[in-house]
């Protein structure tokens, strides 16, 4: 009876029931790319379940399926200078890594190599000799990630640049020589130069965890680097900096509202294009009248949608670029500059119909200490708008570069209110994008202010009287599903029910069961979340592994068996605490998944569960 639900359509509230299929199912196309030499646009696309590669000749339009995978989708992939094309397969049953490359002129596939527990990327392509690229893998010791050189003619793997332990990131110059690094003993953050291949690495910068400092790429003048810096501001700027002194030499563009966080850059003019930020809605600052003019012939074609550029090819003649709305997951379309042209190659889901979908709206509010906290909120079509049920949808680890929530289309959202429910975002202290003291406020606050920050955001959604406060769900993920389960332990009332998607239960073992490739950073989240030893009554106070007697409230648990930063087995044993406290548990543990569920199966099937838990736990009419 539930999937006959999940998957008919109805009207509800006046507007018209989405089947989950339709949100949740696999993009049509996606991950499109160009090849250097311009003759052809790559993809992926499903078969049988799976994402496999896609080639389209731009001279004929003839599409070629070049993989035919039915176990596991690829993960990454990446065009080589010589129509090659690399690509990785994470094989989740086993732990393996597979290396793949695929010769365009053949559509011959062969293995380069497998490799057991092993994390890949590709960090550069190299301009004299177009069979190289520089990946960064740690096969050699899975603490320790080193930069190698794969022939993926041949296969021959070399080392190119041994890693001392403490370097976490690797920055090429415009020939793919790795001049510029970053280094990390979890505190402080150095970047360090070379002049060339065979000059030792020195120290230029140094700064606190706190502080960023992130390069871009070489000017092209002398040996100075565009970086994103919040070095002596509290709002990250773009900025250029002299790689052998490590001195800012100019700031290019800041924004006094919000941190710049991104840039479009020209490899073959050294130029940075423009600068983006988000505040309410994403924003873009051009520093070059030639893009300019190529994003407003964009916006004239794509009126009202958000536009971005993917990927180019050497020439820089020819763009991708993907477009996209809050009620609209976008397509991607080739633009070729010499010809003017725009032409559409494939929308990533054709069955939704942005006008039976709801806006995102940006809102504020000030927390109970006075600090202003921003967010979002998206309303059902034809609901009046007082006294909604409401889903609250905390964003997950409030620590990375890109850890908040953002104007666009989120899948997630948009079948939620369908369903009749507003959807409330907060980005809470810690999130990203609104400047260096916002962010380093949520440090050592997952169970302090970063939830007294969703609290205040749920009771002044009931104070204004949007929030029917009989009628409050509490959704997350990783961090977020901690939010949520903290919620009904130490609100009790305040939430009907929690939704927890690979959701943390106690920090002790998040932090001290850390994947071998996370060592050096570790000592970073001591300071961001807190330190299992000198921390130890903060964490426990916290932790809602260790607090089930305070759980009443139903809840929904979905986790990947083959996460890695999931500890089933203590999992397992936190449902049937909560089984024993008789609170209303429904647990599903998917083998061969990680953190997100790539099979569309089980992906349907986690939507149509939450769909039926909040009807029945929330109560909303039909």
């Amino acid at each position: 009876m539930a999937m006959a639900i999940a998957f008919s359509s109805c009207m509800r509230n006046g507007a018209v029931q989405i089947p989950v299929n339709e949100f949740f199912k696999t993009p049509q196309k996606s991950a499109f790319k160009i090849s250097p030499d311009g003759k052809y646009i790559s993809y992926l696309k499903p078969y049988k379940d799976r994402l496999n590669l896609f080639v389209q000749s731009l001279a004929d339009g003839n599409e070629h399926m070049a993989t035919s995978f039915t176990d596991y989708s690829l993960h990454d992939y990446y065009w080589t200078y010589n129509d090659q094309l690399v690509f990785s397969q994470d094989v989740i049953a086993t732990d393996q890594l597979k290396i793949f490359a695929l010769d365009i002129a053949t559509m011959k596939l062969h293995l380069l190599m497998t490799g057991n527990k092993v994390r890949m990327r590709v960090i550069s392509r190299i301009k004299e000799d177009p069979n190289i690229i520089n990946v960064a893998m740690n096969k050699d010791d899975p603490t320790r990630t080193d930069v190698y050189r794969l022939n993926i003619k041949t296969g021959e793997i070399k080392s190119y640049l041994v890693n001392p332990g403490n370097f976490t990131e690797w920055f090429p110059d415009s020939d793919g020589k790795i001049r510029l690094v970053k280094a990390s003993d979890g505190v402080n953050e150095t970047i360090l130069y070379r002049a060339d291949d065979n000059s030792p690495f020195k120290q230029v910068i140094t700064n606190n965890f706190k502080t960023r400092v992130e390069p871009i790429a070489f000017t092209g003048i002398k040996n100075n680097f565009y970086a994103l810096s919040n070095v002596n501001r509290d709002k990250t700027a773009l900025v250029e900096i002299d790689a052998e002194t490590g001195k800012e030499v100019k700031e290019i563009y800041a924004n006094s509202n919000a941190d710049i966080m991104g840039v479009e850059y020209s490899k073959n003019r050294h130029k940075v294009e423009y600068a983006s930020w988000e505040e309410a809605y994403p924003q873009k600052h051009f520093l070059d009248k030639c893009m300019a003019g190529i994003y407003k012939n964009f916006e004239a074609q794509l009126k009202g949608y958000e536009i971005k550029i993917i990927d180019r090819d050497s020439s820089e003649n020819k763009f991708i670029i993907n477009s996209y709305t809050d009620r609209d997951p976008g397509a991607f379309y080739l633009f070729e500059r010499k010809k003017c042209k725009l032409t559409k190659l494939g929308d990533i889901n054709s069955s939704i119909k942005p006008d039976e979908l709801c806006a995102m709206k940006p809102i504020s509010y000030n927390a109970s200490d006075g600090t202003l906290i921003n967010g979002y909120l998206t309303f059902p079509q034809g609901r009046d708008s007082t006294n909604l049920p409401v889903v609250v949808m905390p964003h997950d680890w409030p620590y990375g570069p890109m850890s908040r929530n953002s104007w666009g289309y989120n899948p997630e959202v948009q079948f939620l209110a369908n369903r009749g429910y507003v959807v409330f975002q907060v980005n809470y202290r810690g999130s990203t994008g609104y400047g260096k003291a916002f962010h380093s406020a949520g440090f050592k606050q997952v169970g302090g202010k970063i939830q007294q920050d969703i609290t205040d955001g749920v009771n002044w959604l009931i104070a204004n009287k949007t929030a029917n406060p009989k009628k409050i769900a509490i959704f997350g993920g990783g961090v977020g599903g901690f939010s949520a389960l903290y919620g009904v332990s130490f609100h009790p009332g305040l939430y009907n029910c929690a939704i927890v998607q690979y959701g943390v239960i106690n920090f002790f073992t998040y932090i001290k069961d850390v994947p071998p490739f996370f060592k050096p950073s570790l000592q970073m989240m001591y300071e961001m979340v807190g330190n299992p030893e000198t921390d130890a009554d903060q964490l426990r106070a916290i932790s809602p592994v260790f607090h089930t007697d305070k759980i009443k409230a139903p809840l929904l648990i979905f986790q990947g068996a083959k996460d890695p930063r999931a500890n089933i087995s203590e999992l397992n044993q936190f449902v049937i605490e909560l089984h024993k406290q008789n609170v209303p548990v429904s647990y599903f543990l998917k083998e061969n998944e990680r953190a997100f569920f790539k099979s569309e199966r089980n992906r349907m099937q986690m939507y149509t569960e939450i769909e039926k838990f909040l009807d029945t736990n929330m109560r909303v009419k039909q």
